[in-house]
């Protein structure tokens, strides 16, 4: 391309946000992004408390000025980051062709329909668009004014997992970018399950642990310190949202795996322990190639040799997954080990990842 990409994020307050937006400021194919904030009488209240040197002169609210190295002091030294209100017209005016959302689900799910009549392609980072199917769309409760145009959008959209949707990202024009623990699960079990190699009907269980930034940034009283530190809880047994989200692109049904999320006493990072018996006997040497063969040519999954395991903090701060494994001495018995960074992998690197594959970038542009 002979000018540089021209995109929009609404969201860069919150965690995953700030992680997309550092990205895509060194992105060398991109033009500095232009960060949005909602209406004020729905922005977080982050996005409402400005430094006070941002007011007006005459002290008028209306004429704030938000920027995000207020929210962010980290940020300073490295110029200002204006945080505009959403306008459809003012970003048609400024020429944007790509809208990320890392906002709230139900954000999400009333904002998509409305950029694309715009002539947007929209990258969303929440769970908006992420499921086919009702059943498992239920659980976000979403209720679509425009249900006609949301189930038409919800066909449309592409699940953006580029190791398993490569040849589909590039042409979509809503990707779905995948939940954090949905990332590590799937991508764990992705080649033995399309090998047939998993005794299904023993059941797949995916115990998953995540530092706290994966609850978001808004406090409850499960997230707060004295919660957290020194402790290890699991929470949403049996009804997280990522479980559909696992189901549904591994083509098994719910009763065939337990997925059971657990917070960690720790910033950041996802550990995924998968437990899998096998329908015969195998090789270390079997199940090693059957991951290296299903990921050959895929930048971001790392298959560790056995004996040795993946762990959070070699993936920290990366896009990479890390794969490893250990196989009982029966041979039937798999114990898949799969680590992520839950803000990289799991959600702004993943965002960018999508975003190269759109536009032919190569695959690895801005997040090495």
């Amino acid at each position: 391309m002979s000018s540089k990409l021209k995109v929009a994020v609404l969201g860069a307050t919150g965690y995953s946000g700030l992680e997309l937006t550092r990205i895509l400021l060194r992105h060398p194919r991109v033009d500095k992004p232009v960060l949005l904030r909602r209406a004020e009488n729905s922005a977080p209240d982050t996005e409402r408390l400005p430094h006070p040197s941002r007011f007006s002169k005459g002290g008028n609210h209306e004429n704030i000025e938000l920027n995000l190295v207020d929210i962010f002091p980290a940020l300073s030294g490295n110029g200002r980051y204006p945080l505009e209100p959403l306008s459809w017209s003012s970003l048609k005016q400024q020429a944007i062709e790509l809208l990320f959302l890392a906002t709230p689900h139900d954000v999400s799910r009333a904002l998509v329909p409305e950029a694309v009549r715009h002539g947007m392609r929209v990258i969303d980072l929440s769970g908006a668009w992420r499921l086919k199917q009702a059943q498992h769309r239920a659980i976000y409760g979403f209720k679509d004014e425009e249900s006609v145009t949301a189930a038409e959008l919800t066909e449309r959209a592409v699940y953006g997992l580029p190791e398993l949707n490569a040849d589909k990202i590039p042409t979509a024009s809503i990707v779905a970018n995948p939940g954090c623990y949905a990332t590590t699960v799937i991508l764990g079990l992705a080649p033995l399950l399309k090998a047939g190699l998993a005794d299904r009907e023993k059941g797949i269980i995916a115990d998953s642990k995540s530092g706290v930034s994966g609850a978001g940034k808004e406090a409850t009283s499960r997230t707060h310190f004295v919660s957290v530190a020194d402790n290890l809880s699991a929470y949403s047994v049996f009804n997280h949202r990522h479980l559909g989200e696992i189901a549904e692109q591994l083509h098994v049904s719910t009763n065939e795996i337990t997925f059971t999320p657990h917070l960690l006493p720790i910033p950041r990072g996802i550990l995924s322990t998968i437990y899998v018996h096998l329908k015969q006997a195998m090789q270390t040497s079997e199940i090693e190639k059957v991951y290296r063969d299903f990921y050959k040519g895929k930048r971001f999954v790392r298959v560790f040799a056995t004996p040795k395991l993946p762990e959070i903090q070699f993936s920290l701060n990366t896009n990479y997954c890390d794969l490893g494994f250990c196989l009982a001495p029966d041979g039937q018995r798999l114990v898949i080990v799969s680590c992520e960074d839950n803000l990289i992998k799991g959600a702004a690197g993943q965002a960018v990842q999508n975003m190269n594959l759109m536009y032919g970038f190569p695959e690895e542009e801005g997040l090495l």
